[in-house]
């Protein structure tokens, strides 16, 4: 009696997947469904229109009491809902529109601002100083200076992206560590911590206009300043960099296991002499513009002072002008990098790198332009104050009047 023999085909299956795992396919599935901020900003703009005549034609409207910031008495005020689809309400978007984008705080901000910024990040500035702080960086501190570089990164904006990232990897390749870890870490430095820093950046004043064009829905005497936010985003900046760090190290490096490609020989390229002259020069540049600003601000009677109290923090020249004193630091240290380094040359070059700035913002430009027309249409129906006063109405039996 022969032996059969049955062959039975082996196929290969994946391991069944995690909740973590099932969790993050779940979430970058609806990330990936996310439309575009603009898309989001005018989807919100089209509702408050279809609302706003909703609310209009149902009479909606509250009484509330408020103080007046002239006499400081408490008076009795009436807030309707203004309809957008109401003759008065079509004139005004369309004799509005090129106002709102005008009178928008972030656009004005934005542009000054990256004129100092651009031209150091066109120079070539924040890729060699980022290329030099990883080249000195000791071994067991890598992981912690590539996420602090990514926090900081954020002042060069979206140029962090395109250069830490890469080479957060080549950093750890070169020290034998598995370089999906160190794009991990420069990732998460620079994507996650990208709202906070040390320093006052880009994204500031524009978060701060925005926010100050909520409150002057409810109170237009009422503003924040540029650093409202500071101390909170220092504590911030910390506590990511520690998170960011820690998780690198103890549960992505660990998962990825050791790593089994080549290795280089060399440790990756550093700055060349040209880029360290142009770092160099930056340096006394930096150093030239904060003495400058202390000659401004601190002594008695300094143009940067409050005229009449002599204070610096608040009410004073100082604060109002921090947005053009950093346009003017990044334009010194951007140019003084330039000259140092061979990449700037002439007025012309300095020129064609703003320029070369400007024409990567449009994106946001036409963002800031939609997010104009949507805050203005919500401010004309007057549904913030309605809002605000219902919902102080419903929350008082939860909560109880407020002291």
């Amino acid at each position: 009696m022969s032996e059969q023999r049955r062959i039975v085909p082996i196929i290969e299956t994946a391991p069944p997947k995690t909740f973590l795992e099932k969790l993050l396919d779940l979430v970058e599935t609806v990330g990936n469904k996310v439309p575009h901020p603009a898309v989001i900003f005018f989807i919100m703009a089209g509702l408050v229109i279809a609302l706003s005549h909703l609310f209009y034609l149902l009479g909606t409207s509250v009484d509330y009491e408020v103080v007046n910031p002239q006499t400081h008495q408490v008076e009795h005020a009436t807030a309707t809902v203004n309809s957008l689809l109401s003759a008065s309400g079509i004139r005004f978007m369309l004799t509005s529109m090129v106002r709102n984008f005008m009178n928008f705080g972030p656009v004005g901000i934005i542009l000054v601002v990256m004129i100092g910024v651009g031209l150091a990040e066109q120079a070539g500035l924040m890729t060699a100083f980022i290329r030099k702080i990883v080249q000195v960086t000791p071994r067991k501190a890598v992981t912690w200076i590539l996420v602090t570089l990514g926090v900081l990164g954020s002042i060069a904006a979206d140029a962090a992206y395109l250069i830490l990232i890469p080479l957060g990897a080549a950093a750890f390749l070169s020290l034998g560590r598995h370089p999906l870890a160190g794009l991990a870490a420069a990732f998460s430095g620079v994507a996650a911590a990208f709202g906070v820093n040390f320093l006052i950046v880009p994204i500031d004043p524009v978060l701060t206009e925005i926010t100050n064009d909520a409150i002057h829905l409810l109170n237009p005497t009422l503003s924040i300043d540029l650093a409202a936010n500071f101390y909170f985003g220092v504590v911030s900046s910390l506590v990511l960099i520690i998170v960011c760090a820690l998780v690198t190290e103890r549960v992505v490096e660990p998962r990825l296991g050791k790593y089994q490609g080549e290795i280089p020989a060399e440790g990756g390229e550093g700055v060349s002499a040209a880029e360290s002259r142009g770092l160099r020069y930056a340096l006394y540049a930096l150093v030239a513009s904060v003495a400058v600003i202390v000659l401004l601000t601190f002594p008695s009677g300094a143009p940067l002072r409050n005229p009449d109290t002599g204070a610096i923090v608040g009410d004073s020249p100082f604060m109002s002008s921090l947005i053009v004193q950093i346009m003017l630091v990044f334009l010194a240290i951007g140019a003084a990098y330039g000259i140092g380094a061979g990449t700037i040359t002439s007025m012309v070059d300095g020129i064609n790198a703003v320029t070369k700035t400007f024409a990567s913002l449009s994106g946001l430009i036409f963002l800031l332009f939609v997010i104009s027309q949507f805050l203005a249409y919500f401010t004309y129906s007057n549904m913030a104050t309605v809002v605000a006063v219902k919902m102080m109405r419903w929350s008082t039996p939860i909560w109880g009047p407020s002291r």
